[in-house]
């Protein structure tokens, strides 16, 4: 059968959109991936420069020991002090801040613990522990939970005194750790943007928010090429160019889930 010569234009068309298209992998956390952020951001970048992102998702921690491992090209993940320290490490070029949203405690509507009148994120832990009702921690090493054993540390309320028979950790993503916060009815501290999204929410309500402590930064780190040269470098930064770019800052900003914004742009150019 002869090939027509509109049909073979549209297959060298397509043959060079293919070879053209580059891929990077990115390191992301779970509470980002859950947020449907992702399903916005990675079309219109693709769009734009031409990059294919592939996501690992995973929590912080196992997201920095991907780059120092130089598995992936990226990261987007959300723990300051362990950003800083992958960067001091020599495995990250910079560190690089997009956007923020917040952290809320979730738990029984009933709110046995009381933590709806809570004078701080602190007082609230204080209160849960002071009742003994149950409590969800992802206990994974991901930012979320290095944020909440940091805010059990400010509270004085150290690993010994959270009892087996009210903590329990999960050892999983948000949205597996929301799903076993539903089940058991138990408080949870999870970021915003994954609460809205979760669908499984059962007897579960917002009762907790507003504490500066529980600002919740996310930030971008290229892989360093000189710790691992194999690294697409030059496609991180060109991916870092549109992660700060006004394109971007109208789709984070304009992201909304009932009604309300997941997260706020706050890249500095």
């Amino acid at each position: 059968m002869k090939m027509g010569p509109l049909f073979a234009l549209t297959l060298w068309a397509l043959s060079t959109v293919s070879a053209q298209a580059e891929s990077l992998k990115m390191a992301v956390t779970t509470s980002f991936h859950n947020s449907g952020l992702a399903e916005v951001l990675l079309p219109e970048i693709q769009k734009d420069t031409g990059i294919e992102v592939q996501l690992l998702v995973v929590g912080t921690g196992q997201a920095l020991r991907l780059g120092e491992a130089g598995d992936v090209d990226a990261i987007l993940v959300h723990s300051k002090a362990a950003e800083e320290e992958f960067v001091l490490g020599g495995f990250g070029v910079h560190r690089r801040e997009i956007m923020f949203n917040d952290f809320v405690f979730v738990g029984p509507s009933a709110d046995p613990a009381g933590i709806a009148g809570a004078a701080s994120a602190t007082d609230a832990l204080g209160l849960i522990a002071q009742n003994g009702a149950a409590f969800v921690s992802r206990g994974d090493d991901s930012g979320t939970h290095k944020k909440e054993l940091g805010l059990w540390a400010d509270a004085g309320i150290d690993a010994e005194a959270r009892a087996v028979s009210w903590y329990k950790e999960a050892g999983a993503g948000m949205g597996a750790s929301l799903n076993t916060a539903s089940g058991l009815n138990a408080y949870i501290m999870t970021d915003r943007a994954s609460w809205l999204k979760f669908g499984n929410k059962g007897d579960l309500a917002l009762l907790y928010a507003g504490d500066p402590a529980l600002f919740n930064q996310y930030a971008y780190l290229p892989v360093s090429p000189e710790m691992h040269g194999h690294v697409k470098a030059e496609l991180a930064l060109q991916l870092e160019d549109w992660l700060v770019s006004d394109r971007a800052r109208d789709l984070i900003d304009g992201y909304v889930l009932e009604g309300g914004r997941l997260f706020v742009f706050n890249a500095k150019r």
